[in-house]
């Protein structure tokens, strides 16, 4: 396919009449699109505005999906212990499949082609099968919690462990290397010691596989870690293992000098959330700081309980905003700097190689984005677009591995109207189940 439009190569490189030539899974050229029709006259042709490499979700719950709106205007740990973790524990397998599925569908349709997925305790496989099922690309595993956590939630160390190994065999590498694992303790205030080395243990037995949770989010949860262990987050995560160039670590707002250094030199991956930040009042993440000492800075939406919404768009704008804001400095965290963390550096938490630029010899994850709104009108700077103007709702086009997956408003090979329609009726049961007030209007 001959894929053609103003071409975003990469955070540098746009081709006002350029195109993207795909074969197979693979991008095959990249350049003038007169040239490359001339070159490959055989390839079934596409004209859109722009195109861009798809973007990468570092940090997302899609499990949650089912709790849009549940817990608004909460902190962090009321957030999580009054309204999520209850959803949470009375979501059965069937829940979590429509959760997941709605998730991913919300990701494809926004022009997130890889999502690095914090699931639940329970259920993961049906995860696992859904991300095969739509066709994102997906580095997801189970939960692992073994302490302080409600009941349906809490699990014995050894088991959570052994079930977490079986899922590796199981999934790991499925659907062609698209789909792979991630070993997911929740954070350490829900994970023993034993838990959290158990972890970093099981990660160093299987080739390939990486460790997802949360840190320093949140100034009560560090208290509370702090506390239990007498040492700051960062440093007890570094302790028991839990850094390290396979490590990504999703928030990290509140890390002091030492801590820093520790991020730095250890090469662990941070995943920047900044609307869920400002949503939940946690803080403004140094994200600045952490990319001029070298650390690995991507960007992910969180969940829907405390976003609202998985658009990457609205997560490049925010970071960008935020950044000039905590630095009052409004060069800083410019549009290009914002796409690398959503593409390339996205590419580095999720794992995967040859991901994040439209180059030869890359994966062929491409989006196309229609400048066919009022909003905008006009387009001088289209990387500028991307990142201060587009909406997910201007993706019309979305390829994740030379298969087209979204395209002009219908998902290929699913029915969304029955996802949504299953997602709608299991997360009403499953909110009354928990006991969880929403507001009547």
């Amino acid at each position: 396919m001959l894929i053609a439009g103003t071409v975003i190569a990469d955070s540098e490189t746009a081709i006002p009449d350029g195109a993207v030539v795909v074969e197979g899974e693979t991008i095959a050229a990249v350049g003038d699109a007169e040239t490359l029709r001339e070159a490959y006259p055989d390839h079934e042709r596409r004209d859109l505005d722009i195109v861009a490499p798809g973007l990468v979700g570092g940090h997302v719950h899609s499990v949650q999906s089912l709790g849009r709106g549940i817990a608004d205007d909460a902190a962090l740990l009321d957030w999580l212990f009054d309204a999520v973790l209850p959803m949470e524990a009375a979501m059965d397998a069937d829940a979590t499949r429509a959760a997941a599925e709605l998730g991913y569908l919300e990701c494809l349709e926004s022009g997130t082609t890889t999502v690095v997925d914090h699931l639940s305790v329970n259920h993961a496989e049906e995860a696992f099968e859904a991300a095969i099922e739509t066709g994102i690309r997906a580095r997801l595993g189970k939960v692992l919690m073994d302490r302080d956590s409600p009941e349906g939630l809490l699990e014995d160390t050894d088991a959570a462990l052994a079930e977490s190994e079986a899922l590796i065999e199981e999934y790991h590498g499925a659907a062609g290397g698209r789909v792979r694992y991630a070993v997911t303790p929740r954070f350490a205030v829900t994970c023993s010691e034993a838990c959290l080395r158990g972890c970093r243990d099981l990660a160093d037995r299987h080739d390939g596989v990486t460790i997802h949770t949360h840190a320093s989010e949140n100034e009560d949860e560090i208290a509370a870690v702090e506390a239990d262990t007498g040492r700051r987050n960062v440093m007890w995560l570094d302790e028991v293992g839990l850094t390290g160039p396979d490590v990504t670590l999703a928030h990290c707002v509140h890390t002091d000098e030492a801590e820093r250094e520790v991020l730095a030199e250890t090469d662990t991956v941070v995943t920047h959330c900044p609307s869920s930040n400002m949503k939940l009042a946690s803080g403004i993440a140094p994200v600045q700081d952490y990319l001029d000492r070298g650390i690995t800075v991507a960007l992910g939406n969180d969940g829907p309980p405390c976003n609202n919404t998985l658009d990457p768009f609205t997560e490049m704008r925010q970071a960008s905003l935020l950044g000039k804001v905590a630095a009052r400095d409004a060069t800083r965290l410019p549009a290009p700097t914002a796409l690398e963390m959503a593409t390339t550096n996205g590419a580095r938490a999720a794992g995967f190689d040859r991901l994040g630029t439209l180059r030869e010899g890359q994966r062929a994850d491409v989006i196309g984005i229609t400048t066919d709104r009022t909003r905008a009108t006009p387009v001088h700077d289209p990387l500028s677009h991307l990142v201060y103007a587009a909406h997910g709702d201007d993706v019309t086009f979305t390829m994740v591995d030379g298969r087209i997956r979204y395209d002009d408003g219908d998902h290929v090979g699913i029915d969304a109207d029955a996802v949504r329609e299953r997602a709608t009726r299991h997360a009403k049961r499953i909110v009354e189940e928990a006991g969880i007030e929403t507001a009547e209007l």
